[in-house]
């Protein structure tokens, strides 16, 4: 059975290479990680390579919760999200003492960094992708956040 961290860990990696596919093998397991576009949780497949093992309980440990929607009902229309690629905790600034990276009508550019998350006592930064300026902050200072999960609602240029 594959240590939960180490998958953790290679899920990170991916995110952070935008690799969509990554394959490991040895002698006695082999894993295999794909993940999708920004939609799609990263998905795990892992099969025996030598010795059948007994079957464990552990697929539903890979299952991904479904993505909440994009943007709430009302006056969001033309506003395009900006989403977690990560599971882990939101930090709107890099220290309690620093200022916001953003602020709602601040313009952003494609790689404006606009928050940090934190995964396994890793921070990664977190840019904006796209140009336009904050419409909303839709999650708060050191929430839980799902991969996909929309952070930030964007007015484009």
């Amino acid at each position: 059975m594959i240590d939960i961290r180490k998958l953790k860990e290679l899920v990170r990696l991916m995110v952070a290479n935008d690799l969509t596919e990554l394959d490991l093998r040895d002698d006695q397991q082999q894993v295999t990680v794909k993940r999708g576009g920004p939609q799609a949780a990263p998905v795990v497949h892992q099969a025996p390579v030598a010795a059948p093992v007994a079957a464990a309980a552990a697929p539903a440990a890979a299952s991904a919760a479904p993505a909440e929607p994009a943007a709430p009902a009302g006056d969001d229309d033309g506003l395009v999200a900006i989403e977690s690629p990560m599971v882990g905790t939101f930090y709107a600034k890099a220290s309690p003492e620093k200022p916001p990276f953003i602020n709602v009508g601040d313009a952003v550019g494609d790689g404006t960094t606009v928050c940090l998350i934190e995964a396994m006592k890793i921070f990664n930064e977190i840019k904006a992708g796209r140009s336009g300026s904050i419409a909303k902050i839709l999650v708060q200072n050191g929430e839980a956040v799902e991969f996909g999960q929309p952070l930030f609602l964007v007015k484009p240029d």
